[in-house]
């Protein structure tokens, strides 16, 4: 993302945000209500890091407004019900007008289900293992701006190189870093946004989940 000359935006109610959702009422759900959480629901882990490579190439907000087009397309993103999928499946998926038909991401998906599976069988869950690569505390800024926000960071450089050793495709660093914003592992809302104030009181009082 590039920043505007004014990055935080405050709206007629006085609400300050940060620039990128500004102007859409769906992006500013996602920033006020998602973005920055901390996750640990393997379904919506999953779900990310497959919609994080359907975006390559394209804006998230592109992806966001067809997300429930694909929950339907991808049975809700059931890891095992995923790696089922087929090349019946992928050809039936390559016709649905509400997705993005790229053959090459949709065989990804199917594809990383089925080593989230193994994944599970190795720490107990996927969060267990995606949280591990979460940045300690002291390597962060003191003050989030626009200028200090990385598209990549050691940690995500780390787990996609990690993943790829274990057969993950469409999985690059800056994939994991947008996914690691999303996804609450970092808090990458500026400060003086009002959500940032949330969500650190979240992650205050937010159990890591523990490795098998």
């Amino acid at each position: 993302m590039t920043a505007p000359p004014k990055p935080l935006v405050t709206d007629d109610h006085g609400v300050t945000r940060c620039w990128w959702c500004v102007g859409d009422p769906l992006y500013q759900h996602y920033h006020d209500t998602e973005w920055g959480f901390p996750v640990t629901d393997d379904t919506r882990l999953f779900e990310k890091l497959c919609l994080e490579g359907f975006q390559a190439g394209l804006s998230w907000l592109t992806i966001l407004r067809k997300r429930e087009n694909f929950r339907a397309a991808f049975g809700g993103f059931d890891i095992e019900r995923v790696a089922r999928f087929n090349r019946r499946t992928v050809d039936r998926l390559l016709r649905d007008e509400g997705i993005i038909r790229h053959r090459g991401k949709i065989e990804a998906a199917i594809n990383n289900a089925k080593r989230t599976i193994e994944l599970i069988d190795e720490f107990g869950s996927l969060a267990a293992y995606v949280w591990q690569y979460e940045p300690q505390a002291r390597s962060r800024p003191r003050r989030v701006t626009s200028n200090s926000i990385p598209s990549t960071s050691p940690e995500s450089v780390a787990m996609s190189k990690d993943l790829k050793r274990r057969g993950w495709s469409f999985i690059g660093p800056t994939t994991i870093y947008a996914f690691m914003q999303a996804m609450g592992l970092v808090d990458d809302h500026l400060s003086g946004c009002r959500t940032r104030a949330e969500v650190e009181a979240v992650r205050g009082s937010f159990t890591r989940p523990p490795c098998r």
